[in-house]
């Protein structure tokens, strides 16, 4: 059978595309619309009629650096010479250990076992079945359930969606099928605000019910993603870190979208200044090059594991450490630990707390949050999925909003002048009435 003969322009690609592929939140009955890309460099993205974007949203949180960085290109092209995959079961090699050093060299102590997965999700369903198999290990296989807040997202498998945010998450077609989990309040005070003692409340009473049926906490530290772009107190942290030590149940960080600088600390975590017993990496690990992500745990964690029935972790992703993965996310570490990244996140914030402000004043708006090198407007209705994004693309920007949020999580290395372009275009969307 011959090739099918390449799709000459791009009105054939789009109409291909919008017959035959599905894009993600999308219905083949009626697709938002979907715009061609030729190429990307920086922060902005060509499509193939010749226009740019500047690129708010790093390519779902990932791309940190911007595209066609210089020294991630580098190492790609060197390690593709060299080994671009091999099976991790009964092999390793020099970029997973290297990068394995790397995770546990920056993440908070006592995380010194790495295990590598292919994206956030798995790394969350990893996660999940660690903190499961570790108490079974330890004669305990009644603590198979999680605590977790509301307003949370974790990922897309059946494991993730089980700890997703039960009713006004993306999965409540799934709930009846879902394992069937434990949901405290989420989280009222917001960052940067007075601490409360009651706060905690509804946590601690459902480690006290439940402690002898848990197996872990498991929650997103400081900012609620796709749940919601919800900033919340560290204090939580503190507190939850205490009550899972004295429940004896353990806690689970899920740093996918906050981990590598996002909110102004290396992890998200750092805020608080505690550590989980697994924590959970994806997203900008390899500075958005290629899918990759890792859980991270104690020794404590692996070796009770590995003393249970059946001796082993029971995981083996096909793409495990790929070595062309690894090879990228260490050189994207090496550019973020070289970079003046707490600046350049500090300055973005400053910009977005600026030049957002002019938001609250429109009527369609309700909140507007910053935090790091993340801006949400939060308006009081939900956006229109097929004119939105083609209101920003004809401002010169991209940025994707979801449900009632508009928000914007760029690349670091974004300029002063082009944030200023990107938030003048929230501005100018969201006075458009049509549009809302």
């Amino acid at each position: 059978m011959s090739p099918p003969a390449p799709l000459a322009t791009t009105e054939e690609m789009l109409a291909f595309d919008r017959e035959h592929i599905w894009h993600p939140y999308s219905s083949v009955i009626n697709p938002p619309p979907v715009f061609p890309v030729a190429r990307a460099n920086g922060t902005q993205i060509e499509l193939e009629d010749g226009r740019t974007l500047i690129d708010a949203m790093a390519s779902w949180w990932s791309v940190i650096h911007g595209y066609n960085h210089p020294r991630i290109n580098q190492a790609l092209h060197d390690q593709i010479d060299e080994l671009a995959h091999v099976m991790f079961g009964g092999f390793t090699h020099r970029p997973a250990t290297q990068l394995a050093a790397q995770l546990i060299e920056i993440t908070p102590d006592p995380l010194n076992r790495v295990f590598f997965a292919d994206s956030g999700s798995v790394s969350v369903e990893v996660a999940i079945k660690m903190a499961i198999q570790f108490w079974a290990s330890r004669n305990q296989p009644a603590k198979q359930k999680l605590l977790t807040v509301r307003g949370g997202y974790h990922g897309d498998t059946f494991g993730a969606m089980a700890v997703c945010d039960p009713v006004n998450g993306m999965h409540g077609l799934f709930t009846s099928v879902l394992p069937q989990h434990i949901f405290a309040d989420r989280p009222t005070i917001p960052f940067g605000a007075s601490w409360s003692s009651d706060a905690i409340a509804s946590i601690e009473r459902n480690l006290r019910e439940h402690c002898a049926e848990l197996a872990a906490v498991i929650i997103e530290p400081i900012v609620q993603g796709a749940g919601g772009m919800w900033f919340y107190h560290p204090e939580y942290l503190r507190q939850i870190r205490t009550l899972c030590d004295a429940f004896g149940v353990l806690l689970v960080f899920d740093e996918i979208a906050t981990g590598f600088g996002r909110t102004g600390k290396l992890f998200a975590c750092e805020h608080a200044g505690v550590a989980p017993d697994i924590m959970c990496l994806g997203k900008a690990l390899t500075g958005g090059y290629m899918s990759l992500a890792a859980t991270l745990t104690s020794t404590d964690v692996a070796t009770s594991i590995s003393e249970g029935e059946p001796g082993v972790f029971m995981h083996g992703p096909t793409f495990m450490a790929n070595p062309l993965a690894c090879a990228a996310a260490i050189a994207s570490i090496e550019v973020l630990l070289d970079s003046p990244w707490q600046n350049n996140i500090a300055r973005i914030e400053a910009f977005l707390q600026k030049n957002l402000a002019p938001c609250a004043q429109l009527p369609a708006v309700d909140q507007i949050r910053v935090l790091g090198a993340i801006g949400v407007v939060e308006l009081k209705s939900a956006v229109d999925m097929h004119r939105i994004p083609q209101a920003f693309v004809d401002r010169g920007v991209w940025v994707r909003p979801f449900g009632r949020l508009v928000y914007v999580m760029p690349p670091y290395t974004i300029t002063d002048q082009a944030l200023s372009h990107v938030t003048d275009a929230i501005i100018d969307v969201l006075t458009d009435p049509p549009l809302l």
